[in-house]
């Protein structure tokens, strides 16, 4: 009696332990931070033109790709094709890349996001609003942003206040933040109105590492996100079903991208399961397009 009765106690506590595990892991999944899924396969590696080696963003443009450099490049746009052959260069004038991260566009508008923030202490960030005119890639204005949350402008390393990853959603902007002090990403909208915005959160979610680059494409209801880690591993996470309406992430689920190493910078969705992405030149390398398949 006392042999069955240790046997069902037994029983009952390792029953007990099996389902604490399960709520953990659902727990730290929901968090971001449990096991992260394999992307399925990168479809296509291609070497891109030298003169892009920090190319730091992705959008279709008049039928091609387009992208630009990041800190310190000069203020053009750079057309390419899905081969890699470059195409037209253009030439934005009155405007200057301090720090351009990202590029995105709706159905009369380009927006580049001069919001590079790596030390914290930039006081002049701003998404300039760009149109196409005979041919030519005019400014037609400018939206100048700063963080409700920010009062010091000090050098850090380590701080909430860099966001690198812009998208186009119905009649606003998303912008995702690069949150080096707590590796979650924070969401903040702003209309696509030229003017002076101050930006609070809409939502955030641990990614454990830094996003670089979004991209949504409205009629999947799909938002695409890329960055990497302090490890040097490459990422992509996905959230379906997203509202820019009511920006939620809590859905999102995060993917490895076994391309080695990179440092991806820019993500065009061209399908619900196909992805353009960009790295960065490497060293001596040259800058890269991936087609990845999820």
């Amino acid at each position: 009696m006392m042999h069955k009765e240790k046997q069902v106690r037994f029983c009952t506590s390792i029953n007990s332990f099996f389902k604490l595990g399960q709520l953990l892991l659902s727990a730290l999944l929901l968090l971001g931070i449990g096991p992260q899924l394999q992307a399925q396969e990168i479809l296509k590696t291609i070497m891109l033109p030298k003169k892009i080696r920090e190319t730091s963003g992705l959008e279709f443009f008049k039928g091609k790709l387009i992208t630009h450099n990041d800190s310190g490049g000069k203020p053009k746009l750079y057309q390419f094709d899905s081969l890699g052959m470059a195409h037209k260069t253009y030439t934005i004038a009155g405007v200057q890349n301090t720090d351009w991260e990202d590029i995105t566009a709706d159905d009369q508008h380009l927006y580049i996001a001069d919001t590079g923030n790596n030390m914290g202490n930039r006081k002049d960030l701003k998404i300039f609003q760009i149109k196409e005119e005979k041919d030519s890639l005019i400014l037609t204005g400018t939206l100048a942003i700063r963080y409700a949350a920010q009062q010091n402008f000090f050098a850090r390393n380590r701080h909430p206040f860099d966001a690198e990853a812009l998208a186009a959603a119905q009649d606003r902007l998303l912008l995702f933040s690069k949150n080096r002090s707590t590796l979650t990403t924070e969401v903040f909208t702003l209309p696509k109105t030229p003017g002076d915005y101050v930006l609070s959160p809409e939502d955030s979610i641990l990614v454990d590492g830094l996003i670089t680059a979004a991209d949504y494409n409205e009629s999947l209801q799909l938002l695409m996100l890329v960055g990497y880690d302090f490890q040097g591993r490459q990422f992509i996470c996905r959230v379906d079903h997203f509202d820019a309406q009511n920006p939620r992430l809590t859905t999102l689920q995060k993917y490895t991208l076994p391309i080695g190493r990179a440092q991806v910078e820019a993500i065009k969705i061209s399908d619900a399961h196909h992805f353009w992405i960009t790295s960065e030149a490497e060293k001596k390398g040259r800058p890269r397009l991936f087609k990845v398949k999820l």
